[in-house]
């Protein structure tokens, strides 16, 4: 089997670390976390929760974290699936390598987004929850390879992973498999260092949660909504792509 590197793009609280435990309990696959959060925070100077701890585990410069992504699979894996935050992809951050790896996308509506998002911190700007950034490198692969890249949304994962996943596979042209349904409770070394600030229900879990009742507008506050009004257009955009799950 030739080595397949899978670029997954979406932003923050989009379910993305559940996808990630969901490929890495395939026997086949490596997963890595976010590889350029400590090249955007370099970048940014901006003041996260573990920022130093970020810095010290990852490289700060992208063109390491390319060779990266572009070397040998470790522990000898033919599948590389790699979980990316888009508004990490900074516009001085290269992008050439995801020309060598099956992209998709994973999106979420964004009123659960925020909701999610402002629970565990206490400020969020639009720019925050990468959903402007990940229409635009949607429209850049799509555009460059003549093809759209997949696009699988959040609530049909948590409706039926099985139908969702399945879907998603065929998309990518790897089998599906059942380990991807439930995976073991705890942490895992290849979370981000900053897992003890974020991934605390996802490492109490053993499978996809549970279908949420659907987040309105109206149930943010005025702030939050108008920040989803703005990202509402980029949703659709990417939703008008996404995988239809099976029965």
């Amino acid at each position: 089997m030739n080595p397949i590197r899978i670029a997954m793009w979406s932003g923050p609280r989009n379910i993305s670390t559940a996808m990630m435990r969901a490929f890495e309990n395939r026997p086949d696959t490596y997963v890595i976390d976010e590889p350029f959060y400590a090249a955007y925070l370099t970048a940014t100077g901006l003041d996260h929760p573990m920022r130093g701890e970020i810095l010290q585990s990852q490289p700060t410069d992208w063109r390491e974290v390319e060779r990266q992504l572009l070397g040998a699979i470790p522990n000898g894996k033919p599948i590389f699936y790699q979980k990316h935050m888009t508004h990490h992809m900074l516009p001085g951050i290269g992008r050439a390598w995801a020309a060598c790896c099956s992209n998709a996308f994973l999106i979420r509506n964004p009123c659960a987004v925020l909701q999610s998002y402002r629970a565990r911190r206490g400020e969020v700007a639009l720019a925050d929850i990468g959903i402007v950034q990940q229409a635009g490198i949607f429209h850049e692969l799509t555009r460059n390879t003549g093809t759209a890249p997949p696009v699988i949304d959040a609530a049909d994962i948590l409706a039926n992973p099985a139908a969702a996943l399945t879907a998603l596979c065929g998309a990518l042209q790897i089998p599906f498999t059942p380990a991807m349904l439930h995976w073991p409770e705890g942490k895992r070394a290849t979370d981000g260092v900053w897992a003890p600030a974020w991934y605390e229900s996802v490492e109490r879990s053993t499978g996809f949660a549970p279908p949420t009742a659907p987040v309105a507008p109206e149930d943010l506050s005025r702030e939050l909504r108008e920040i989803a009004y703005a990202a509402r257009s980029y949703y659709e955009i990417l939703a008008a792509h996404k995988i239809t799950p099976g029965p």
